[in-house]
């Protein structure tokens, strides 16, 4: 008696349809994927409502305009290195007790240069800072709640 004996082939694992699944998965993240780089971001800035301030003896007002130009007290320091404004800031605050910076930034002003003046007050020992907005509807400059730098390392 011949038995046959029933051999089962070996299996085959077959990869061209893998390799065919996975250029399309490749192919749709290189379509869908956006690897343009923005330089320059468009924003609108805030503004806020609040009550018109009244003069405060204790505040030291810094202006930043468009230019990167710098004033202290309303007077012009013009476009000065972070060194000097901190320099004038200390020397502005030696007069008074406990004295809160009002950053009055232009809207179209730096960023580089307003995180001068946060890095200035820093350095100055001057931790109650607040920035100075303008009113939606009356036009007239007014300053939030002093916000404190205490946390900022």
């Amino acid at each position: 008696m011949k038995f046959r004996r029933h051999i089962t082939p070996e299996p085959e694992i077959n990869l061209i349809p893998f390799i065919d699944v996975l250029l399309v998965v490749l192919i749709f993240v290189m379509l869908s994927a956006s690897f343009s780089k923005f330089t320059e971001l468009e924003l609108n800035l805030p503004t806020a409502d609040g009550r018109v301030p009244e003069q405060r003896p204790r505040e030291i007002l810094v202006g930043v305009n468009a230019q990167g130009s710098y004033s202290l007290q309303r007077q012009p320091l013009g476009r000065v290195d972070i060194k000097t404004l901190t320099d004038a800031l200390s020397q502005a605050a030696s007069a008074l007790d406990n004295p809160i910076v009002v950053i009055q930034a232009d809207a179209r002003s730096n960023h580089q240069s307003v995180v001068q003046v946060l890095e200035a007050a820093r350095r100055s020992q001057l931790h109650h800072i607040t920035f100075a907005t303008q009113g939606q509807g009356s036009g007239a400059p007014s300053t939030g709640a002093p916000a404190t730098n205490a946390n900022r390392r």
